[in-house]
């Protein structure tokens, strides 16, 4: 970017909800935006729902599984912002720079997520907001994300384990 900054824009904002479908209602039917894919991540117990904003998403976040971290926010705190996304060009150069700038990151290292090669840094370091980095593949790589679900069936999140406490995890 011309201003130095690593962030290229905000990708996706996520919400946990008890379920997608549901929870894509007020999107549709309210602001008249379209729920425009789902995926399952069968790893992480979790269905994930993409709602298009103009060049943004809103990432909606089903738990499929009792034992995840968006079960266990749902528990603690009900349904609302899970956490926002950045997109970088390059997400382990990012995380090299801003960890020189005292970032930290839950995983040492990215990890694949629903929308490519993610980072997560804790909530108690950003005001109580659970931040992702994600390097998004291009038009030639999209091949390489999560296949959409077909309709009716379920799927789970890109979300890394995060911690059990702490101001921004309802701990």
């Amino acid at each position: 970017m011309a201003d130095g900054s690593l962030i290229t824009k905000l990708h996706h904002v996520a919400v946990a909800v008890e379920s997608v479908e549901q929870g894509a209602q007020f999107y549709r039917d309210v602001l008249g935006l379209t729920l425009s894919r789902t995926i399952e991540l069968a790893d992480r117990g979790l269905k994930v729902g993409f709602i298009q904003a103009g060049d943004t998403e809103i990432e909606l976040l089903e738990p499929t599984s009792q034992e995840n971290t968006v079960r266990r926010f749902l528990d603690r705190r009900g349904p609302g912002l899970h956490h926002i996304c950045f997109q970088v060009d390059d997400v382990e150069a990012a995380m090299r720079e801003l960890g020189g700038r005292g970032a930290e990151f839950i995983d040492p290292v990215p990890r694949e997520g629903a929308v490519g090669l993610v980072a997560f840094m804790p909530p108690e370091s950003a005001s109580g907001v659970l931040v992702e980095l994600a390097q998004v593949p291009s038009p030639r790589e999209a091949h390489l994300l999560p296949a959409p679900l077909p309709q009716g069936e379920r799927g789970d999140s890109p979300l890394p384990p995060v911690r059990e406490k702490g101001p921004g995890d309802g701990g």
